[in-house]
């Protein structure tokens, strides 16, 4: 999909030839004496039309216009939040096969935030996945032009907008597959073929050199499947080499069954989205390609199958973790943080400035924070701060749990150093602390988005979430904010 933004007022917007037209009128809107003004203003005082986020008006090929159909869209006071409010109202007509060409205007100056939500938003809406479709029905839309008055001044909050489509749209395409289209080798190819981008290389270990690593707790997750596991590791370089990296590590369970301490079966399909971390740390890199900021970045992606077999890891079962510490595993469904671990370990090579994991980790962080914000733990209040604010400023929300260690109590164990389970109470927060463990040589955060990766029921899919937080919290470092 194609995005461009101009600058285009309300009377050469009346000219210009489009399959759709929607127009953005915010609350301070102020009529003119052009067609378009006028026609907004009517339908404002007749009330058919109100300026409110959510409310449309649609129109079949208006005499005064080129475009085949004009839909009126109220955005209230024109932050992002209400223009993705007001896009998602449209879903329907974005959706449409025959829509090839859209314009997206502001009816008054755009402010910046909002600019750079309109290609996301549009993207989101027109999505449609086909890879397993017999006779799919492909997104037809391929150019996207963004009209504002003052395009100069936010060109480039919109470019940052527009690249991150490219990653966010990547992360959905992985997480939406089905399990045996995204084995962890088809996910290592998928790494790999990121790096065809400047800037960009891609490694990927398979089980003899993870041995090598000594990471037994990632491979005691791993041997319960015929499908070989991958250690993908991914670096994107845009600042000299003495500057230390900011790592990703994404948990890449392609397929979760539970193992011996297995799910129920209703929704175990959604277990497939279990590889959702993987997918936005991917996803992160198909906009670095895009954007390439002055930063450098290293991806981790521990990927295997959970699965149940005669060599499968029992319940009770001890290993060794990459560190050396030991872990019973009490619970063979709580396999996030065993192959987390001994990345967070390998992390520490890179000497990095700061670590971040994200990980579909708990059921738990989705019954405390809905689907709504992803969970947010760290073990330094400015990177933590530097999260949060990413996702306030990107609508791609998170919100800050503790780490207090009396939260670690629950962990201890007569039989290893640590347990990979605690009691139900506070289950986001145990898990967090387990993986706390791991990360005493750096800056460490972990992003728990269990609740926010994907929807169910009938608009069942990923979200590509937290690709935009990421992004943002790349280019707020290379900014320096």
């Amino acid at each position: 999909m194609n995005f461009e933004l101009k600058p285009l007022n309300l009377v050469a917007l009346a000219n210009e030839k489009a399959d759709l037209l929607i127009l953005l009128v915010a609350q301070d809107f102020k009529a003119g004496k052009d067609e378009l003004s006028m026609l907004v203003a009517q339908t404002l005082k007749q009330g058919d039309f109100a300026d409110k986020p959510g409310t449309v008006l649609s129109m079949y090929r208006p005499v005064q216009f080129n475009a085949t159909k004009v839909v009126l869209a109220g955005i209230g006071e024109g932050r992002a939040r209400q223009v993705r409010s007001a896009l998602a109202a449209c879903a329907s007509a974005l959706k449409a096969t025959s829509l090839k060409k859209l314009v997206v205007a502001f009816a008054a100056p755009a402010q910046e935030d909002a600019v750079r939500a309109v290609p996301l938003a549009v993207a989101d809406a027109s999505y449609v996945y086909t890879h397993t479709k017999s006779k799919p029905e492909p997104r037809t839309l391929q150019k996207v032009l963004v009209a504002a008055t003052n395009a100069s001044e936010v060109k480039a909050s919109f470019d940052t907008g527009a690249a991150t489509v490219s990653g966010v749209e990547f992360a959905k395409e992985w997480a939406n597959r089905p399990a045996n289209y995204a084995t962890p080798t088809l996910l290592g190819q998928a790494a790999q073929s990121l790096a065809k981008f400047a800037k960009i290389s891609c490694e990927v270990l398979g089980p003899k050199e993870v041995a090598k690593l000594g990471m037994g707790s990632f491979m005691a997750v791993a041997q319960g499947s015929d499908e070989p596991l991958r250690f993908i590791v991914l670096q994107y370089s845009g600042a000299p080499k003495a500057q230390a990296p900011v790592v990703l590590v994404g948990k890449g369970i392609t397929f979760d069954s539970g193992g011996i301490s297995i799910k129920p079966a209703a929704e175990m399909d959604e277990m497939k989205f279990d590889m959702s971390g993987a997918a936005s740390v991917l996803g992160t890199f198909r906009t670095l390609a895009e954007l390439k900021p002055a930063i450098n970045v290293v991806g981790l992606i521990p990927a295997c199958e959970n699965l149940l077999n005669g060599k499968a890891v029992k319940p009770g079962d001890v290993v060794t973790s990459m560190s050396g510490q030991t872990i019973e595993i009490l619970n063979t469904d709580a396999e996030g943080r065993l192959v987390l671990c001994d990345a967070l370990t390998y992390a520490e090579r890179f000497k990095p400035a700061a670590v971040v994991d994200i990980a579909t980790l708990t059921g738990a962080c989705m019954v405390a924070l809905g689907g709504v914000r992803s969970g947010l733990f760290a073990n330094k209040p400015e990177l933590g701060d530097a999260l949060f604010h990413a996702g306030e400023a990107t609508g791609d929300l998170c919100w800050r749990l503790p780490l207090d260690d009396d939260y670690a109590e629950g962990l201890k164990t007569n039989f290893a150093d640590v347990a990979n389970v605690a009691g139900r109470a506070g289950g986001a927060i145990t898990a967090a602390k387990f993986l706390q463990r791991f990360t005493d040589k750096y800056s460490w955060a972990h992003l728990d988005i269990a609740g926010t990766a994907w929807k169910s029921g009938g608009a069942k899919g990923a979200t590509g979430r937290p690709v935009p937080l990421l992004v943002e919290f790349l280019l707020s470092r290379v900014a320096g904010k």
